[in-house]
C-alpha cells in the first residue's frame, strides 16, 4: 500500500485540476460550483491529507512522468518532508474548501466558475511543488501557483486597489522565482541535470553553496514574507477574498518554507553556523517587525496579514536555528529546531486560516472591515465567535492549544544555545531568546484586541444589529479547522512521532517521547523539560467548573442585576468603549522608531473637525521607493537610446561589431 501513497497524491492533484475545468461547463451556476465542486475539493483535502500522515512513516518514493521536454521528464518524490506539507495542505485546504463552498456570493468579481478554476489549479499547484524532484517541474508548478493565486487576489479586478495589490504581488513573486532559478543553476555545479537528485550528488565549492544559500533565501523569502520582502502581503490578503487569504496565509507561505528546508538541509550538504545565524536574525527581526506592526492596525485583515509576517519570522528563526545547530555538529537540538518549526507551520494553517475566515463572516454579515465600525457581534454571530475564539487563543499561544505547544519546543530549542561551542553565539543567541518571547507577548496582545474589539462589547455601528450568523457550510470550515486547533493541541506526543521520520531523514536524530508515558511531552530528556497536555487541558476544565458551580449554586440566591457603575455619567455609549487605535496606542509610543507616523490637522474653519493618523511601513522609503527611482532613471536613459532613427541604430551595431573585433584580436 505505501507504494501507491505518491500515484495517489499525483491523483488527488490532477482531480483538483479536472474540478476546476468542470467549474467552466457551468460559470454562472453558483449552486453547481459552491455546492458540488466545492464539496468535492473539500474531499479531495481530506484524501491529501490521509496520504501525507501515511507517508511520514513510509519509505520515500520517486516516480517519472512522460511529461515535459524532451529528455527533461517530470521527476515526482514522496518522502517525510514532503509529506508534512501534503497534510498540510490536505488538511487547511479541506475547511476552507468547505467554507468556500458557502461564502461566495454572486456578483463578486470575478465568475464562480473561474473562480473555481484559479482556486483548485492553486491547490494542485501547491501539491506538485511538493512532490516535485527536479528544478524544470519545480519552477513549472512553482509559476503556475503564482499566477492562480495572483488571479484569485484580484477577484475584484475592477477595483483599482486591488489591481495595484496584486501587481506588487506578481512583481515580487517573480522576482523571487528569477532567484530560485538562479539557485537550482548554481546547486547543478556545472552538470545538465537537472533532478535533485544530481543536486544532491554535486559537489559545490564553499563560495557556491553560499551563493545558492542566499538566492534560496531571497527567493522563498520573497514568497513567504521575509523582511524587507514582506511588502506585499498587508496589500494582497486584504484586496483577495477571505478564503483566498486563508489559503495564502495558512498554506502557500508555508510552500515557501518548504522550498527553503529542503534546499538548505537536503539539497545543501554544507552548513555553515554563519548561515543558521543569519537566518535567525532575520526571522527574529520578521517576527519583531510583524507583532509591532499587527498591534497598531485598524483593518482586520491587514491586521492578520501582519501577523502572519510574524509568524513566518518564527518559523524562520526555527530553521535558523535548526541550522546553527546542524553547523556546528549537534543533530538532537537541531532536530528539536526542526520539530517545532513544522509543528509550527501545521498550528499555522489551521489557526490562521481559521481566522481569515471569521473575518469573511464578519465582512459578509456587516460589510466592514474597519475595527472602528464593529463590536459586540458575539451576540449575532455567535457560532462565528465561538469558534473564531478557539482561533485567537491558538494564535495567542495559550494552553492547551496547539500554538502553545510549538511555541514551547522551539524555546526549549533557544536554552540549547548555551551548550553552543562558540562564545560569540553563546553571546547573541540570548537576544534571540530574548526576540522570541517579546514576539510572543506582543501577539497575544495582538490577540486581545483582535478578538475584543470585533467580538465584545457594544455595537460601535447601529446596522450591526442586522448582522447574522455564518451559514451551516461556512460553519462545516470553521468547527473543522477549530477541531484541528485543539487535536493538535492536545496529542502533541503523536505528533512528535509521526515527525520523527523528518528528523532522522534531515539529521539522523530523534525526539520522540522517551519517557515512557503516552500522554506526557518530553523531548529530548524528561528530567529537562516536560508538558502534559491532556492534564493541563482537563485542569483548567475542572477549574471552570468549579468556578461555575461555585457562581450558580452558592451564590445564585444572593445575586442582585443592576446598570454598571457609570462613574457619575448616565449617558453611556458605544463611542466609550476602548477603539483599536486606544489598543494600540502603547505600541506606537514604545516602538516609535519602527513607523512612519503623518498626523493630519484638521481645517480650523471645520465645524466639526476630525484628527487623522496613517502609519507607513519604513521599508517603503528604505528600500522600494529608492529602487523604483532607480529603475525609473535607467528606463528613461534606455528611452533615450531609442532614438527612432535608423542611422543611430546601423551605429550602434557597428560599434558593436568594432567592440567585438577588439575582444577577438
Amino acid at each position: 500500500m505505501a507504494a501507491e501513497l505518491l500515484p495517489a497524491a499525483l491523483w488527488v492533484a490532477c482531480g483538483w485540476i479536472g474540478i476546476g475545468l468542470a467549474g467552466l461547463l457551468r460559470p454562472r451556476d453558483l449552486v453547481f460550483t459552491g455546492r458540488v465542486l466545492f464539496t468535492l475539493g473539500m474531499l479531495g483535502g481530506l484524501a491529501l491529507l490521509v496520504i501525507g500522515v501515511l507517508a511520514l512513516d513510509a519509505p520515500a518514493q520517486s516516480l517519472v512522468l512522460p511529461l515535459g521536454l524532451p529528455d527533461l521528464p517530470f521527476h515526482l518524490r514522496l518522502d517525510p518532508l514532503a509529506a508534512v506539507f501534503l497534510a498540510l495542505i490536505g488538511g487547511a485546504s479541506a475547511g476552507i474548501s468547505a467554507y468556500s463552498a458557502g461564502y461566495f456570493r454572486a456578483g463578486e468579481g470575478a465568475a464562480p466558475g473561474l473562480l473555481c478554476l484559479q482556486y483548485h489549479v492553486f491547490l494542485a499547484s501547491m501539491t506538485l511543488v511538493v512532490l516535485a524532484d527536479d528544478a524544470y517541474g519545480f519552477m513549472v508548478a512553482w509559476e503556475t501557483m503564482a499566477l492562480a493565486s495572483y488571479f484569485l487576489v484580484t477577484t475584484q479586478h475592477r477595483v483599482p486597489e486591488i489591481r495595484s495589490a496584486g501587481f506588487l504581488y506578481l512583481l515580487l513573486a517573480h522576482v523571487g522565482a528569477i532567484a530560485i532559478l538562479l539557485c537550482f543553476g548554481v546547486l547543478q555545479g556545472g552538470s545538465w541535470q537537472f533532478t535533485f537528485e544530481s543536486m544532491r550528488a554535486a559537489s559545490l565549492a564553499p563560495w557556491q553553496a553560499g551563493a545558492a544559500f542566499a538566492l534560496a533565501v531571497f527567493g522563498f523569502g520573497a514568497k513567504a514574507g521575509l523582511l524587507p520582502l514582506h511588502v506585499w502581503l498587508p496589500e494582497a490578503h486584504p484586496a483577495a477574498p477571505s478564503p483566498v487569504s486563508a489559503l495564502m496565509s495558512g498554506v502557500m507561505i508555508k510552500i515557501a518554507v518548504y522550498g527553503l528546508i529542503r534546499v538548505c538541509f537536503d539539497l545543501l550538504h554544507l552548513h555553515p553556523w554563519g548561515w543558521g545565524a543569519v537566518l535567525l536574525a532575520l526571522g527574529a527581526l520578521t517576527a519583531l517587525f510583524g507583532a509591532v506592526f499587527a498591534a497598531v492596525q485598524t483593518d482586520m485583515k491587514r491586521l492578520l496579514a501582519y501577523s502572519s509576517i510574524e509568524n513566518i519570522g518564527i518559523i524562520l528563526s526555527g530553521v535558523g536555528l535548526a541550522l546553527l545547530f546542524a553547523g556546528l555538529h549537534m543533530p538532537v537540538p537541531a532536530a528539536l529546531a526542526m520539530t517545532a518549526t513544522l509543528y509550527h507551520c501545521l498550528n499555522h494553517a489551521l489557526f490562521k486560516s481559521l481566522l481569515f475566515l471569521a473575518t469573511g463572516s464578519v465582512l459578509h454579515a456587516t460589510g466592514e472591515r474597519n475595527l472602528g465600525k464593529l463590536g459586540g457581534l458575539i451576540h449575532r454571530m455567535p457560532w462565528v465567535a465561538w469558534l473564531a475564539l478557539i482561533g485567537t487563543l491558538a494564535t495567542a499561544g495559550l494552553p492547551p492549544l496547539n500554538g502553545f505547544v510549538s511555541e514551547w519546543l522551539l524555546l526549549q530549542a533557544y536554552l540549547y544555545t548555551p551548550a553552543l561551542p562558540h562564545t560569540i553565539i553563546n553571546m547573541l543567541a540570548p537576544l534571540g531568546a530574548a526576540a522570541f518571547a517579546l514576539t510572543v507577548a506582543l501577539a497575544a496582545y495582538v490577540m486581545v484586541k483582535f478578538y475584543g474589539v470585533i467580538f465584545l462589547g457594544r455595537p460601535r455601528e447601529a446596522r450591526l444589529a442586522q448582522a447574522h450568523d455564518a451559514g451551516w457550510l461556512e460553519r462545516l470550515g470553521l468547527a473543522w479547522l477549530a477541531l484541528g486547533c485543539i487535536a493538535l493541541g492536545l496529542a502533541p506526543v503523536w505528533v512528535l512521532r509521526v515527525l520523527d521520520g523528518v528528523e532522522r531523514m534531515l539529521f539522523g536524530a530523534s525526539v520522540a517521547n522517551p519517557s515512557g508515558h503516552g500522554w506526557l511531552l518530553a523531548p529530548i530528556a524528561a528530567a529537562r523539560a516536560s508538558y502534559g497536555a491532556p492534564a493541563f487541558a482537563l485542569g483548567i476544565a475542572l477549574a471552570c467548573a468549579a468556578t461555575f458551580a461555585v457562581v450558580r449554586l452558592l451564590y445564585h440566591g444572593r445575586v442582585r442585576r443592576g446598570d454598571a457603575w457609570d462613574c457619575g455619567f448616565a449617558a453611556q455609549s458605544a463611542r466609550m468603549q476602548d477603539t483599536a487605535e486606544g489598543f494600540g496606542q502603547p505600541i506606537r509610543r514604545v516602538f516609535r522608531p519602527f513607523f512612519q507616523i503623518r498626523r493630519l490637522q484638521p481645517d480650523p474653519s471645520d465645524p466639526a473637525p476630525r484628527y487623522e493618523l496613517q502609519l507607513a511601513d519604513p521599508s517603503w522609503n528604505w528600500l522600494y521607493l529608492p529602487i523604483t527611482a532607480g529603475v525609473q532613471a535607467l528606463a528613461r536613459w534606455v528611452g533615450f537610446l531609442q532614438s527612432g532613427r535608423i542611422a543611430i541604430y546601423l551605429l550602434y551595431s557597428f560599434l558593436t561589431l568594432l567592440a567585438l573585433l577588439v575582444f577577438v584580436l
